[in-house]
């Protein structure tokens, strides 16, 4: 039986029958790419959208978020390697029928629909299309917090089923991106699709000695400015945390990282600090 490629993201994995992708959420089965992870999920909470971070998508509402295990990154300070890295993590499987029932029974307590997020949503992505779809149908909005680690075609299928994105900006050179094995172009190629289409804020968190320089975020927030200066970015704070244990970001460093931001856009916000 021939390999198969996946074309999800830039990995494009060249697979074998039964062997998994760089993201081990994806797998050949009969010769053809699926989402193994399909409905498996880790985590579910019902969160304010601020959480996310959305800041400026429905504040003060509260949203129904939920993740799988996976991820197409290799970032050493993950916040949430727990499932994201995990070989082995317990499970339930939901379907996109019962998890949009759940959403919609959770209108009580505030919820306005569902967040994709956690780990990396788009790995799962015949799934996260599957629950966008049946979710729209029942009016609820439908949330992807991502690292933006996806094709083009494949992430214009969705948006018209996306209210709102938060996409993580990890840094602004490529040698940042190699060494989290991903790649700053689709990230930037997502961001820019998604921001014509759909709801866009953008999280950078500040690790020291990685992605810390003014100049890099200076060039990151001219380059949002382009696209829009309304975009919201989120400056956050690193915590040791995973294989990184670097003291936490310095406050200074982010207050001089927050002002040369605002040099560029209306919507600069901290974030866990």
């Amino acid at each position: 039986m021939k390999n198969v490629v996946c074309d999800l993201c830039f990995h494009h994995c060249v697979l074998k029958e039964g062997q998994r992708g760089f993201c081990r959420a994806r797998i050949v089965k009969h010769g053809k790419i699926i989402c193994e992870n399909y409905g498996k999920i880790t985590s579910l909470a019902l969160d304010p959208i601020e959480k996310k971070p959305l800041q400026r998508f429905h504040p003060g509402s509260n949203i129904l978020s939920i993740g799988s295990y996976g991820c197409n990154m290799r970032c050493p300070f993950c916040q949430n390697h727990e499932i994201s890295m995990s070989e082995t993590i317990p499970y339930h499987t939901i379907s996109p029928a019962t998890l949009v029932e759940l959403a919609c029974a959770k209108r009580k307590d505030g919820n306005i629909g569902i967040a994709f997020t956690y780990n990396e949503p788009l790995i799962s992505y015949e799934y996260v299309f599957d629950c966008a779809v049946a979710a729209k149908a029942k009016d609820l909005a439908v949330v992807i917090v991502s690292n933006g680690m996806i094709e083009t075609t494949k992430l214009l299928a969705l948006l018209p089923y996306v209210d709102a994105m938060n996409i993580d900006l990890k840094g602004f050179q490529d040698n940042i991106y190699e060494e989290l094995a991903g790649n700053l172009e689709q990230v930037k190629e997502t961001i820019r699709c998604a921001a014509a289409h759909t709801h866009v804020e953008i999280t950078s968190l500040i690790v020291p000695r990685r992605n810390d320089a003014i100049a890099d975020m200076l060039k990151q927030c001219e380059w949002l400015a382009q696209i829009d200066t309304n975009i919201p970015l989120h400056i956050t704070r690193y915590f040791p945390h995973y294989h990184q244990l670097d003291a936490p970001t310095d406050i200074r460093l982010l207050e001089r990282l927050l002002q040369g931001a605002k040099q560029y856009l209306t919507y600069v916000y901290k974030g866990n600090w």
